[in-house]
C-alpha cells in the first residue's frame, strides 16, 4: 500500500472515520439490492452511498492510502452514472457494486493489520469490471427535452444540475406531476424551517431540487423554489400547508421555455406563523425559535458543533475501568482498616473511617455504573452487519430469505459484541448453506419459497440472550450420528440419543456436508462458535425438529469489566465465582451425594443436579482430607445447571477481571484473573467453559 508517513494516532482516526462509512455503506448497498429487487429506486438512498464512496475517497487521499483512493473513485463514477440514470440498476451491476465494497472493507482492514503486500491486481480487476459497466452507457436521446416544456424559468433551468435534470424527466416519464412550491423563511431559523417542509413533501413525492429565489425583504428573510414531483393533484398538495404565504402551482407543458412562470409577490413570513400537518390527527407544529438571543451572539451559535458525540478509543475506557477497579480493591481496604480500628478499641475514629468509606462506596457505585454505560451498545449494531451477509450468501445460493430482527436496542459490552461477531457470521452462515432450502424445494415441501432467519436478543437476568432461528430443513440428527459412528466417535447409534447427538455438531473437524463448498463443508466453523462464545463466559444450546427448522440461544453476560463475585476456596486454593451465574449455595455431607452412571449427583428438588469438584476439574493435590461438611454452590447458564463442591464461601466482592494472555487461552474453566482488597491475584471461574465441559464429559 503506497502511504504517506502516517503516525499511529492518525490511523486510529482514519479507521474510526473510514469503519463507520464502509459499514454504512454495507447496509445501504444491501437496501439498493432489494429495492432493485421489486423495481424501485429510492434516489435518496442512490445519493447516500454515492456520498459515501465520495467521502471515503476524500478521507482515504488526505491519509495517502492511494489504493482505497483509486477504488473508492471508480466507484464514485459508477454511482453518479447510475444516479444519473444513463445505466440501469441490474443484478450484475450489484454484484459489481457488492464486490468493490468487499475489497474496500478488505484494504480498509489491511490498515488496521499494518504493513502488507499490495493488492494491485485484485484492484485492477475490480475497476475493470466498473469500467466494463461504465461503458455500457444508452444511447443519448435527441427528441426535445420534455423539460423545455414546462415553462420554467430561465435562471431556474441554467441552476438546474444534471442529476435534478435527470430526476425531473424519471418524474415525467412516470406520468407524475411537476409542482413548483415558493417559501419564504426569516434567515436566523431558515434551515430548521426549509428542512421540515422538504419532509413534509417528501411524504408524498420527490423534492427535485431547492433554489434560492428572489423575495421582496432580502434583509431578513430567504426565499426559495423548490421543484416538486408527485403522482397527487395540486390541490392534495397545497392541503399539506395551512399558511397561505407557500405557493404551490403545477407546471404544465407551455412549448415555450423563455414564458416561464411568475408567481405572485411573496410576502415575509414570520417563521412563527408557518404552521404545517401532514395528516388530520397531527396537530399543526410551529417551525421556529425565539431569535433575538441567537441574533445577538450569531458568531458563538455558529461556531458550535451539531454532535454531542465524543469517540472514545474501547482501550481508553478498559484503562478507566482499571483504574475504577482498583479504586474498588482501595476502598476494600479502608473499609477492613475500619474493622481493624474499631476491634483495637479506635471506636470514634472507627466510626468516622467508616463513614467515610459508605460515602466513597456510593460514588464509586456512579462511576462504575456511569463507565458501564459508557461501554455498553446496542445488539442492533450487529445487526447490521450480519443483514449484510445474509443478503449476499442468499444471492450467491439463489435463495431467497427474509430477515426479520428483534430486540436491537438490547445492549451489550462493546468487546462481548465484538468477540461473538465471528460465532453468530458461522451460525447464519450454516442456516443458509444447510437449513435454508431453494425455492423450488421449498414450494415442493408445501412452504413460502421465500426463507426467513430471525434474530431476537433480550436480557435475562443479568445475561443476554441472543436467539438465531430459521424456517429450513433443521439438523438432520440420524445423518450425524451416521457421521458420528463413521468417525469412530460412537459404537452403536441407538444408545445415544438426539440432544447427545447435537453436541457432535461443535466438534472440531466434524460436518455433514458431503461435498466442500465456499461457504461450509470444511468442518471449520461450529467449534470455533462454541469456543468464542465460551471465551467470553457464554454458552450456546441448539433446538432443532426435521423439516422445520433450528434455532440456536447464545446466552452471554452483559459485561466482563467489574462484576460481582462470590470467594470460594477448595484444597488450599482461592477462586472466584461470578454472582450473575450462581443460583444459591448449600451446605452438605458425604451422605447427600449419588453416584449414578459413575457421576456424583444430588437430588435438588426433585430433579438431579451434576457435581464437579474442583481439585478433580483442575488436577490439584488436596494435603489434606476432605471436610465432613462442604459447599455446593449451585450455578447455571441458560437452562444448564450444576453444582461446584467448594470448601469454603468467603464472601462477596467486586473484581476486575484481567485476561490472561494467549497463552493459557486453552485452559478451560478459566475466564482470567482478578486481584483481592490484601494484594492477592486468584483465578475468575468460567462457569459456562466449566458446564459445557461437565456435560461433555457425561456423555
Amino acid at each position: 500500500m503506497s502511504q504517506q508517513s502516517v503516525s499511529h494516532k492518525a490511523v486510529k482516526e482514519f479507521l474510526a472515520e473510514t469503519e463507520e462509512i464502509v459499514e454504512q455503506l454495507g447496509s445501504q448497498l444491501a437496501d439498493l439490492a432489494d429495492m432493485a429487487d421489486r423495481g424501485e429506486l429510492n434516489p435518496d438512498l442512490l445519493n447516500s452511498i454515492f456520498r459515501g464512496a465520495h467521502s471515503l475517497k476524500g478521507l482515504a487521499g488526505m491519509f495517502g492510502y492511494t489504493d482505497i483512493t483509486e477504488l473508492s473513485h471508480n466507484m464514485e463514477n459508477l454511482l453518479d452514472i447510475l444516479r444519473l440514470g444513463k445505466i440501469k440498476l441490474n443484478p450484475n451491476l450489484m454484484e459489481v457494486l457488492f464486490g468493490s465494497h468487499e475489497l474496500l472493507t478488505s484494504l480498509v482492514r489491511s490498515v488496521e493489520a499494518g504493513p502488507s503486500a499490495a493488492r494491485t491486481s485484485e484492484i485492477s480487476a475490480c475497476i475493470s469490471r466498473i469500467n466494463a459497466c461504465l461503458s455500457d452507457h444508452p444511447e443519448t436521446p435527441t427528441d426535445v427535452s420534455p423539460i423545455l416544456q414546462l415553462g420554467l424559468d430561465g435562471r431556474v433551468l441554467g441552476a438546474l444540475t444534471e442529476y435534478e435534470e435527470h430526476r425531473l424527466l424519471y418524474n415525467l416519464n412516470r406520468g407524475n406531476t411537476i409542482f413548483s412550491v415558493h417559501t419564504s423563511f426569516e434567515l436566523t431559523t431558515f434551515d430548521q424551517d426549509l428542512g421540515q417542509v422538504s419532509d413534509i413533501l417528501k411524504t408524498c413525492g420527490e423534492v427535485i431540487s431547492t433554489l434560492p429565489s428572489m423575495g421582496n425583504n432580502q434583509e431578513t428573510h430567504i426565499d426559495f423554489e423548490i421543484l416538486f414531483g408527485s403522482g397527487r393533484s395540486l390541490d392534495d398538495v397545497k392541503n399539506l400547508f395551512e399558511n397561505n404565504a407557500i405557493y404551490v402551482i403545477q407546471l404544465e407543458a407551455r412549448g415555450n421555455p423563455e414564458t416561464g412562470i411568475h408567481p405572485p409577490p411573496l410576502q415575509p413570513v414570520h417563521s412563527t406563523d408557518v404552521s404545517l400537518h401532514v395528516t388530520a390527527q397531527q396537530q399543526p407544529s410551529a417551525m421556529s425559535v425565539e431569535t433575538s438571543s441567537l441574533a445577538a451572539d450569531d458568531a458563538t451559535v455558529s461556531a458550535k458543533s451539531m454532535s454531542r458525540t465524543v469517540r472514545v478509543d474501547i482501550g481508553k475506557l478498559d484503562d478507566l475501568m482499571n483504574i475504577v477497579g482498583e479504586l474498588v480493591l482501595a476502598h476494600s481496604a479502608i473499609s477492613g482498616v475500619a474493622v481493624r480500628m474499631r476491634n483495637e478499641g479506635f471506636s470514634r475514629m472507627a466510626i468516622d473511617l467508616n463513614k467515610a468509606a459508605k460515602g466513597l462506596e456510593r460514588k464509586l457505585t456512579d462511576l462504575q455504573k456511569g463507565v458501564m454505560e459508557i461501554r455498553m451498545i446496542p445488539v442492533g449494531q450487529l445487526y447490521e452487519k450480519m443483514s449484510r451477509i445474509i443478503r449476499k450468501m442468499s444471492r450467491e445460493q439463489g435463495k431467497k430469505v427474509e430477515l426479520r430482527f428483534f430486540g436491537a436496542d438490547t445492549e451489550l459490552d462493546k468487546l462481548i459484541v465484538e468477540d461473538i461477531s465471528d460465532p453468530m457470521m458461522h451460525i447464519i452462515r450454516n442456516a443458509i448453506d444447510h437449513g435454508i432450502e431453494t425455492p423450488e424445494k421449498r414450494a415442493t415441501l408445501g412452504k413460502d419459497e421465500k426463507g426467513t432467519i430471525r434474530i431476537a436478543s433480550y436480557q435475562k437476568g443479568n445475561h443476554v440472550v441472543i436467539e438465531v432461528e430459521d424456517d429450513g430443513s433443521g439438523i438432520d440428527l440420524d445423518k450425524v450420528k451416521a457421521k458420528a459412528l463413521q468417525a469412530g466417535l460412537i459404537t452403536d447409534v441407538t444408545a445415544i440419543s438426539d440432544r447427545e447427538a447435537i453436541d457432535f455438531i461443535f466438534m472440531p473437524g466434524f460436518s455433514t456436508n458431503d461435498k466442500v463448498s465456499e461457504a461450509s463443508g470444511r468442518g471449520v466453523g461450529m467449534d470455533v462458535v462454541r469456543n468464542n462464545i465460551a471465551a467470553v463466559s457464554g454458552i450456546v444450546d441448539v433446538e432443532t425438529s426435521k423439516g422445520v427448522g433450528s434455532r440456536f440461544i447464545i446466552t452471554l453476560p452483559i459485561t466482563l469489566a467489574i462484576i460481582k463475585a462470590l470467594i470460594i476456596t477448595c484444597a488450599g486454593r482461592t477462586y472466584a465465582l461470578p454472582i450473575t451465574s450462581i443460583l444459591e449455595s448449600l451446605l452438605l455431607t458425604d451422605a447427600d451425594i449419588k453416584t449414578v452412571e459413575r457421576k456424583e449427583v444430588i437430588q435438588l428438588r426433585e430433579q438431579t443436579l451434576p457435581l464437579l469438584r474442583l481439585e478433580s476439574f483442575f488436577g490439584i493435590h488436596r494435603s489434606t482430607e476432605r471436610l465432613a461438611e462442604f459447599y455446593v454452590v449451585v450455578v447455571g447458564v441458560a437452562e444448564k445447571r450444576l453444582g461446584i463442591v467448594v470448601d469454603d464461601l468467603l464472601g462477596q466482592q467486586d473484581i476486575v477481571i484481567k485476561s490472561l494472555g494467549e497463552s493459557f487461552r486453552r485452559f478451560r474453566g478459566i475466564s482470567g484473573a482478578a486481584d483481592l482488597g490484601d494484594q492477592r491475584t486468584i483465578l475468575v471461574l468460567d462457569v459456562g467453559s466449566m458446564i459445557n465441559e461437565t456435560m461433555r464429559a457425561g456423555n
